[in-house]
C-alpha cells in the first residue's frame, strides 16, 4: 500500500520536467528545492497513512493508541538526543575524509547556524512522512516474527525499494544515473536500518529518536556536506553513507550480538 500510493503520487514528479521530461511542466522551488512539491505529497500519502489504515483495521483503537505512542515517546534521557546529534554527523565525516583527499573545511557560522532549523524541517517532512510508517508500524511486526536480525534486513530491503521511482528525478540525480546507483542506495539503506533499529529499541522504542537518526543523515548531507567538503559529489555522499553505515552496523552487531537492543522477553512471551 505504501509504495501503491507513494508512486502514484510520484508519477506527475517523474514525468515532469524535473524528472524524464515527458510532461512539459516543472514543480515548483520551495526552499530551493523542487523535492517539498514533487516528493512529499506522495511521501506523506505512503508511509503514514497506510501505517494508520491497516492499525486502524487490524488492531483497531487499542492499536493505534500504541502507534501514536511511540510516534510521540519523547521522553527520553537527553544524552541519546545528544549522541545522535552528534555521532550522525561525526561519522559521516569520518567517512567522507578519504573520499575527498582529506579536503576539509569548518562551514561558515550561517551554515551551522541553519543546521538545527533545518533539522527540524526534516523532522517534520522526511521524518514524519516515513517513519511512522517503516520504524513504528513495521519494524516492532518484523522483530517479533522474524528476530531484529531478519527483521531489520527485510525492512531495510523494502525500505531502499521505496526510494527507487525517484532515480529518476532530480532527487536521485537524473539524468546523471547509473544502474549501480539505486543498488547502492538500497544496500546503504539496509545498513542503515539497523543502526536506527538498535537506537530505536535501547531507547525504549522511541519513534522521534529514529526519525533524528534518519534526517540527521540527510540533514548533513543538504546542509553541512558541500561546505566542508567543497569536491564532495552526490556520489561520493552516496559512498560515505555506505561506508559509514556498514561500519557502524558490524560494529554493533559484533557488540549487541545481534540482539541489537531487542529485549530477550519480548521474544520469550510471544512464544509463550
Amino acid at each position: 500500500m505504501a509504495n501503491l500510493l507513494s508512486w502514484s503520487a510520484w508519477t506527475p514528479y517523474i514525468l515532469s520536467e524535473n524528472g524524464l521530461g515527458i510532461w512539459h511542466f516543472r514543480f515548483p522551488s520551495l526552499l530551493g528545492t523542487s523535492q517539498l512539491a514533487g516528493m512529499l505529497p506522495g511521501a506523506y500519502l505512503g508511509p503514514i497513512l497506510s501505517a494508520f489504515l491497516v492499525t486502524a483495521a487490524a488492531d483497531g483503537r487499542a492499536g493505534l493508541r500504541v502507534w501514536t505512542g511511540r510516534l510521540v515517546k519523547f521522553g527520553v534521557s537527553w544524552r541519546w538526543y545528544l549522541a545522535v546529534l552528534i555521532s550522525v554527523p561525526a561519522v559521516l565525516i569520518i567517512a567522507t575524509l578519504p573520499l575527498t583527499d582529506g579536503d576539509f573545511r569548518l562551514p561558515p557560522v550561517v551554515t551551522l547556524l541553519a543546521y538545527l532549523p533545518a533539522l527540524v524541517l526534516q523532522m517534520v517532512t522526511t521524518g514524519l512522512a516515513e517513519e511512522p510508517g517503516w520504524r513504528d508500524f513495521a519494524l516492532p511486526r518484523m522483530q517479533r516474527r522474524y528476530g531484529p536480525v531478519v527483521g531489520t534486513l527485510i525492512l531495510g530491503v523494502l525500505w531502499g525499494i521505496w526510494h527507487l521511482p525517484l532515480f529518476l528525478t532530480e532527487w536521485g540525480g537524473w539524468p546523471h544515473v547509473d544502474l549501480l546507483t539505486p543498488v547502492e542506495f538500497v544496500v546503504s539503506a539496509t545498513a542503515l536500518s539497523f543502526v536506527m533499529t538498535w537506537v530505536f529499541n535501547r531507547t525504549g522504542e522511541s519513534l522521534p529518536l529514529a526519525m533524528l537518526a534518519h534526517t540527521s543523515v540527510n540533514n548533513f548531507f543538504s546542509v553541512v556536506g558541500s561546505q566542508m567538503f567543497p569536491q564532495l559529489t552526490s556520489r561520493d555522499g552516496m559512498h560515505a553513507l555506505l561506508i559509514g553505515s556498514v561500519v557502524v552496523t558490524i560494529v554493533l552487531l559484533v557488540a549487541t550480538r545481534g540482539r541489537l537492543g531487542y529485549p530477550p522477553s519480548v521474544e520469550t512471551s510471544v512464544a509463550a
